[in-house]
């Protein structure tokens, strides 16, 4: 029924819902390590309600550890300015200063392997449930506990993770279920395979002539209407708008809680889009670029964005953004993975270089990460006494879909 309403009343009542940062979570030592343990189950029924299913107690026993650091984090001091800034832009492309409240929360400590190791099995275990025999524990798989989990289930989902003190909740974000790259499907393909085309294509998924385009704003050639692009990613039952409502959902069940969000793929995109809502701590694995995402939804842009931090490998080309043309996998898939900026920095891993693997799809999967490069220190010539690469900013001179022209076509000869 929201999506019914116009977009100035949708806004109104997502500021009622939204979180009070007026008396932020208390801030623990750094580095002090949490333990978490599977809480809920989290899902979207059809008609974009977001649902939970609270977790067997038997499961409390299977603990992720990480370890902690203090980060600095940019959230809006109000609802009220969050939306007007971005209703401002939406309406008028006049940008409106938004104020911010500088905070330090206690985050994943991602200079440690084995956080994210911890953080990877419970972004994994996202695609699955526990009675499967791909769910990850702390220490490798877990094969035998029933667990009431709906596999029927559309659009986004994922689990909840909350720390022995109920001082922090991590929230994992599903990604894309695709056979071509993870050897499984499932029935959110078709939902997240038109966000995946919505968020990270140039226009609509325009890549070829003989592709079926997932909005109307392609112009012809090179061009493409910018308004009905914006337009098309503001649908309430697309995967950001239900993201917000999943997180404010979590802060009604932990209002006194510092919150995580990781997710892979997709999952790691969303997590991004939501965390710099929010100015949450966000650990993204081997996610598409979603900086050109968060422009054309007119998020107010923070002052920083180094509370999201990504993971990734140059194998892939889908975070590295070469995964594009009708003849790549992707394309060849109907998937339009085009852009290559992220928000945040990155952790980047130069398996092509230091480990000579091949640029291939097929090593998108979170199981490579965790397998394949989160299981061993990384070792590389001038990054000597870290266990993980240094994490840097995304050049600034990254440009996302250079090639188009954007502008405002419609209705024009």
């Amino acid at each position: 029924m929201l999506n019914l309403l116009p977009t100035t009343l949708r806004f109104l009542l997502g500021s009622l819902l939204w979180v009070d940062f007026s008396q932020p979570p208390a801030v623990l030592p750094a580095r002090t390590p949490l333990s978490f343990q599977l809480r809920h189950e989290h899902a979207i029924t059809n008609d974009s309600r977001v649902i939970f299913s609270n977790a067997v107690p038997s499961f409390s026993a299977d603990s992720y550890v990480t370890s902690t650091s203090t980060i600095q984090t940019y959230r809006p001091q109000s609802a009220k300015a969050f939306h007007s800034a971005r209703l401002r832009s939406i309406r008028y492309d006049q940008s409106e200063q938004v104020l911010w409240d500088t905070t330090d929360v206690l985050g994943p400590n991602v200079e440690e392997r084995e956080t994210l190791l911890a953080l990877a099995k419970m972004t994994a275990n996202a695609y699955t449930s526990p009675t499967a025999s791909d769910w990850y524990t702390q220490d490798g798989w877990n094969k035998t506990t029933p667990f009431g989990w709906e596999p029927d289930a559309d659009g986004i989902r994922g689990h909840i993770f909350v720390s022995d003190d109920n001082s922090t909740v991590v929230l994992s974000i599903k990604g894309t279920s695709a056979g071509w790259i993870t050897g499984g499907g499932g029935p959110t393909v078709r939902k997240d395979k038109l966000n995946d085309n919505l968020l990270f294509s140039c226009c609509c998924a325009r890549v070829g002539p003989t592709w079926s385009t997932v909005c109307d704003c392609h112009q012809g050639s090179s061009r493409c209407d910018q308004e009905c692009l914006e337009k098309s990613l503001m649908e309430e039952s697309l995967y950001y708008s239900v993201g917000v409502n999943l997180y404010n959902n979590v802060t009604y069940l932990y209002p006194n809680a510092n919150i995580w969000l990781i997710g892979h793929s997709l999952g790691g995109s969303l997590a991004s889009l939501i965390g710099v809502t929010f100015g949450a701590p966000v650990v993204a694995f081997e996610a598409p670029s979603e900086k050109l995402a968060a422009t054309r939804l007119h998020l107010p842009s923070p002052p920083s964005t180094q509370h999201i931090t990504h993971v990734f490998h140059t194998a892939d080309p889908i975070p590295m953004g070469t995964c594009t043309g009708v003849t790549s996998s992707c394309g060849i898939a109907g998937y339009a993975m085009e852009t290559r900026c992220h928000l945040g920095k990155v952790i980047r891993y130069d398996t092509v270089t230091h480990l000579r693997w091949s640029v291939d799809v097929r090593t998108h999967s979170i199981v490579q990460i965790i397998d394949r490069l989160l299981n061993e220190d990384w070792t590389q010539e001038g990054q000597e006494g870290r266990t993980v690469p240094e994490a840097k900013a995304d050049g600034e001179d990254c440009v996302d879909c250079f090639n188009w022209e954007f502008g405002s076509f419609q209705g024009k000869s």
